[in-house]
């Protein structure tokens, strides 16, 4: 009798085990590491809205797989970057991890690269981010590269001659700055200085003095999606937009996001980016309207990286018939293509980044609130700094 039951004991346990395999074979779980507290939690709070209002209107059961997504909040910093990425890699066996700023998304790189792990960047907009180290990694964001030429030339053809850079002194700023410099100059324009400021909790109106007093006709300026609010109020303290000063730059400066709460001295700037929440196709409306009615506030451009990483990691899994090795979906990825709410894009194949429009865009008041309206369209813009020459 202790013999039988000690046999079926043993069987019991052989069999809860295979059943739990089997049920781990049949979850593909998507690890993403956001700021979600601290200075730049609404980019963390955008990408998380994005990726849950995709899961609600596709569903969880992908080719065979129940999606879960585990979401952990690095409070934008790298060393906490590094170490959830870790934990979610070796204990939770994640098929996807999804990288958001810049930081944190050259902290997990190498960590995927070793695990062979498909990696998602959501959020960052630095170009080097991502290279040949790094091949796991895929973006559906943007590259400051990709806005920032765009705005260079359209303000040198415009009447910008003489521009003050004001830029958050890390890699994406210096990244803005760089392209900027380069095609405005090209161009024609010259570029009297350019002033960096502290990322972390900026006070920028001696930065803005400082501009004001090299007396330009425009001002380029990149902080954080985040930081806009703040900047736009103390643009407008010092005086700047009565001065008769021009205010541009990529499309982080007037993020939907923060526009509802600027003022009205925010009328009139002009701006290269990848999204508005005014842009008049059906695909936007419904993608605003839906998110809307689940977030007590406006979709960003960020909200579409972590929107378009949930569609870009669904497909890569149908095409993959459910297999979640990292080469099989990385391999899935490139060439993708699709109907975003910020218009088409696509993965380029080389390169494993994003291929989408730019926008000018200028702000106006509608209906009593401010929204960067659409005017010029640049089709199908690659990274500029990794373009075949």
């Amino acid at each position: 009798m202790v013999g039988k039951t000690v046999t079926t004991a043993v069987a019991c346990a052989i069999s809860a085990l295979a059943v739990n395999s089997a049920l781990a074979e049949d979850v593909a779980k998507i690890g993403l590491v956001l700021p979600l507290t601290g200075g730049l939690a609404p980019v963390g709070k955008q990408v998380q809205a994005g990726v849950q209002l995709y899961s609600q209107q596709h569903g969880t059961n992908v080719a065979g797989k129940k999606i879960e997504v585990i979401v952990k909040d690095d409070a934008s910093v790298p060393d906490n970057s590094k170490r959830l990425a870790q934990e979610l890699i070796v204990n939770e066996k994640v098929a996807v991890i999804g990288s958001a700023l810049t930081p944190s998304a050259m902290a997990i790189g190498p960590l995927s690269t070793q695990a062979k792990t498909a990696n998602v960047v959501m959020v960052s907009g630095t170009s080097r981010v991502i290279n040949p180290n790094n091949p796991y990694m895929v973006r559906t964001s943007f590259t400051l590269g990709q806005q920032s030429g765009i705005i260079g030339e359209w303000a040198a053809k415009n009447g910008s001659k003489k521009v003050v850079i004001v830029q958050s002194d890390w890699a994406p700023g210096a990244e803005a700055t760089a392209v900027f410099t380069d095609t405005f100059t090209k161009n024609g324009g010259q570029v009297l200085d350019t002033i960096k400021v502290p990322l972390a909790n900026p006070d920028f109106s001696p930065f803005l003095q400082r501009a004001r007093d090299l007396n330009p006709d425009t001002l380029f300026v990149f902080v954080p999606a985040g930081q806009a609010g703040t900047f736009a109020k103390q643009f407008a303290e010092r005086g700047l937009d009565k001065a008769g000063i021009k205010l541009i730059g990529p499309g982080d400066i007037v993020d939907d996001n923060d526009l509802p709460g600027m003022g009205d001295s925010m009328l009139g700037v002009v701006t290269a980016g990848i999204y508005s929440v005014a842009l008049d196709t059906k695909v936007n409306k419904d993608y605003v309207a839906a998110f809307e009615k689940a977030n007590p506030m406006r979709p960003n451009f960020i909200s579409l990286g972590g929107y378009d990483g949930m569609h870009l990691i669904y497909e890569a899994l149908k095409k993959t018939g459910g297999k979640t090795e990292g080469n099989a979906l990385v391999d899935a990825m490139k060439g993708m293509q699709w109907e975003s709410p910020r218009g088409p894009i696509s993965i380029d194949p080389d390169t494993r980044e994003i291929v989408q429009n730019i926008y000018i865009t200028r702000i106006e008041k509608v209906k009593g609130e401010l929204y960067a309206i659409p005017f010029k369209t640049f089709q199908a813009v690659k990274d500029p700094s990794k373009m075949k020459k």
